[in-house]
């Protein structure tokens, strides 16, 4: 998770934040097999070149690529902007997006609510 002077409570809701597989298509995930050696590790950014520390990384799980298992993490910055740009291409064709729950009825759309929670909690 990538974290950059924010505070530990802030720090531990994007650890643990459970990101679906379904969702990683919406965040658009580079080509596993153009990642570098640092990328495909966690260490850098996998959408850029910022270094990560486990204060300031947002974990994006596990992967397989050709070359074994990935640890990829991302940069708050970059989680948030490709969340938010996910929440606005799928928001527009989803059905459950556009229903209105019932009262007390959480959110209808998983995907719409873990993009949402990416962007907020990414931008602290």
């Amino acid at each position: 998770m990538h974290r950059t002077g924010r505070s530990a409570l802030a720090a531990e809701a994007l650890s643990t934040l459970d990101i679906p597989p379904t969702v990683f298509a919406a965040l658009a995930l580079p080509d596993l097999t153009g990642l570098t050696a640092d990328q495909a590790r966690g260490a850098v950014c996998v959408w850029g070149t910022e270094r990560l520390t486990a204060e300031t990384a947002v974990d994006l799980g596990e992967h397989v690529g050709p070359d074994g298992r990935l640890f990829l993490r991302a940069c708050p910055t970059h989680t948030a902007d490709r969340a938010h740009r996910g929440l606005l291409e799928h928001a527009p064709g989803c059905d459950d997006c556009h229903r209105e729950p019932a009262p007390g009825e959480p959110t209808v759309c998983e995907m719409a609510r873990v993009l949402y929670r990416l962007v907020r909690e990414a931008r602290r």
